[in-house]
């Protein structure tokens, strides 16, 4: 379910959580465009056949940017921000790796806001807790602390 607010009342949701957003399909075909836009080609990510005879997870993951880069998509359908003129990625605290993201595994996002900070002609600086999980598991994929510059 998707929470709509005014700039003026994001202190709102402090401490409170929001969504979760719908799954999304990591397929090895997101893993391999995502592989040749950043160009990294690690066998663990692209070679199916090596990762089932020699990797851990006895298949291919996602790369850890890729699941990261999601993030922004899928808390569009979790947060509206009705006024805002531009909202920018002002950065992250802290992003933890938890769990590797399996092909074919689906993944969605869960969002806490920690704090709003009047930054004047800048806007409000929020500080949320995203938290990135993969269906049927416990563990989540990631847990960033991601900072958000809202006017």
């Amino acid at each position: 379910m998707q929470v709509s607010v005014k700039v003026s009342a994001l202190k709102e949701l402090i401490g409170r959580e929001l969504g979760p957003s719908s799954w999304i399909l990591i397929d090895q075909k997101r893993i391999n465009d995502f592989a040749d836009v950043t160009e990294d080609h690690q066998w663990i990510h692209v070679n199916p056949e090596r990762c089932a005879a020699e990797s851990p997870f006895k298949t291919t993951i996602a790369h850890g940017y890729l699941t990261l880069s999601l993030i922004p998509g899928l808390l569009n359908q979790i947060l509206k921000i009705e006024d805002a003129a531009r909202l920018i990625n002002f950065g992250a605290n802290k992003i933890r790796f938890q769990s590797a993201v399996p092909v074919n595994s689906k993944v969605r996002v869960r969002q806490k806001v920690v704090s709003v900070e009047n930054k004047r002609v800048l806007g409000q600086l929020m500080t949320s807790e995203i938290t990135v999980d993969i269906e049927g598991q416990e563990k989540p994929a990631l847990i960033i602390e991601m900072l958000s510059l809202i006017a």
